[in-house]
């Protein structure tokens, strides 16, 4: 009697013709884009890219391009997964058809922007009602601020395109402007407000760019972030930056809008001597690390005083953190004591210095949305035309946003599934398989018992079928 030394069972393998579902939990996201009312805002903000008697409308064509980037899908050819099910996902169009409306999106660029950008909008804000008191609107104040992450960040280019260059980094590409919000620790990843594609040539601490893309991200905001008389209310909003967002002009742009703002700074070698006095911590603050504890090896003070700021807004406060160098960290000449320095500009009302600095390091986050908006289809640029491309980015923003803005409304605080990342839901959700059965004449979709995810599954299905009955979209 031979024993089989295979590791994984071998059978026979044949095709049927039965309705099985390979990613039928893409359903649980596409259930949440009908209680948005999607379709409706589709056809009203981006109904004239396409022929008024096509059969594939608005909605569909960026609804089905949006749950693919999702759920994994790098290419417009990658709907052939969504397809192939139709008594789940529809007829969705084909590639052709994609093609043709991505033409005319670069017919008139300017007009696609205006309209994507107000369903978005309008999209954030129904969800951002649909979450309650989870909704971020609610909780910005002066003292506790939504906060908007400003970064760039490089995109490859393997053939040539329109606008590619070469980058600092010796590559060949594009540099896009990204701008997020942060909803904090544990309450999920946060969203994206606008994706600006730019050439890989283009300056990391431009103030033009900077100003463009948070006038861009700005108008995302719900409008309780505006006045009566349509003005930003500045004092809810905080943009957080790396060193590259600390030009005068940029700052100064924010601080004439009542904008608060929080950004790293490079000190000048010529001001090194000053923070000599690091070996005395008398006047420094501990640390906080970001669950709010004290550190007993990093300190932070306001050193405003002792090196002086010429040209920023008044109110701008320099703060210092010292923490031992890591270790295979290369020493520098700021480095005093075995220290580490490092320095952020802040008009925060906010005093506190250990506070301040935790929320600044917290922009690392912002990084973590960049990569999953790269994994969700702003890392494969498809097309040759600029404008398409940017097209593109926004659909792959949409597809990001659509996750968190799923994870914010129809999941309970404290829920384990909020602090997933995309890939996480792929695995462990979309990818769940289905099948298709009727039963007293009606199409039903069946899902395995045995599904890692199930009780998740029943939750965000059952939370998605009370918003869709909550919410009464509207066209406006």
């Amino acid at each position: 009697m031979q024993k089989s030394t295979a590791v994984f069972p071998s059978f026979p393998v044949s095709f049927t013709g039965q309705s099985l579902i390979s990613h039928a939990g893409v359903s649980v996201l596409t259930g949440f884009m009908d209680a948005l009312g999607f379709a409706r805002l589709c056809e009203d903000r981006l109904g004239r890219f396409v022929p008024s008697g096509a059969k594939h409308r608005p909605g569909r064509l960026v609804g089905s391009l949006a749950a693919m980037l999702a759920a994994g899908g790098e290419h417009a050819s990658d709907l052939d997964i969504l397809r192939s099910s139709p008594g789940v996902f529809g007829q969705l169009p084909s590639n052709a058809t994609v093609s043709r409306f991505f033409e005319r999106t670069v017919s008139n660029p300017e007009l696609f922007s205006y309209g994507f950008e107000t369903l978005t909008r309008e999209l954030r804000t129904r969800a951002w009602d649909a979450a309650g008191d989870r909704n971020p609107a609610l909780a910005a104040t002066a003292a506790d601020p939504l906060i908007i992450d400003l970064d760039a960040t490089l995109v490859t280019s393997h053939s040539d395109k329109e606008n590619v260059a070469g980058t600092y980094k010796g590559g060949y590409g594009f540099a896009p402007f990204i701008a997020s919000v942060d909803y904090g620790g544990g309450n999920g990843s946060g969203e994206i407000l606008a994706a600006m594609l730019r050439p890989g040539n283009a300056g990391a601490n431009s103030a033009e760019d900077h100003i463009r893309v948070f006038h861009t991200a700005a108008a995302q905001l719900p409008e309780s972030f505006f006045t009566e008389a349509g003005a930003l209310a500045g004092e809810k909003v905080l943009v957080r930056t790396d060193s590259a967002g600390a030009s005068r002009k940029f700052l100064w742009h924010l601080h004439s809008l009542g904008v608060q703002f929080s950004t790293s700074y490079t000190l000048p070698l010529g001001k090194a001597h000053m923070i000599d006095w690091i070996t005395d911590k008398e006047h420094w603050q501990p640390a906080l690390d970001q669950h709010g504890n004290d550190r007993n090896d990093a300190w932070v003070i306001n050193a405003t005083d002792v090196i002086p700021l010429t040209d920023y807004p008044p109110g701008t406060n320099l703060f210092l953190r010292a923490e031992p160098l890591h270790p295979g960290a290369q020493p520098t000449l700021l480095d005093v004591d075995g220290h580490r320095i490092t320095a952020f500009l802040t008009n925060s009302p906010r005093w506190h210095g250990p506070f301040l600095d935790a929320r600044h390091r917290a922009r690392g986050r912002c990084e973590n949305r960049i990569k999953t908006l790269k994994n969700t289809g702003l890392g494969k640029l498809p097309f040759f035309d600029f404008a398409a491309n940017q097209a593109w980015a926004n659909i792959a923003a949409l597809a990001f946003n659509l996750v968190s803005w799923l994870q914010l409304a129809a999941l309970p605080d404290g829920h384990h599934a909020k602090a997933w990342d995309i890939k996480r839901w792929r695995y462990r959700l979309f990818a769940t398989a289905g099948k298709i059965i009727t039963r007293a004449r009606r199409n039903q979709l069946l899902l395995p018992e045995t599904a890692p995810e199930k009780d998740l599954l029943k939750l965000l299905l059952e939370n998605t079928a009370r918003l869709s009955k909550g919410l009464v979209p509207s066209t406006g």
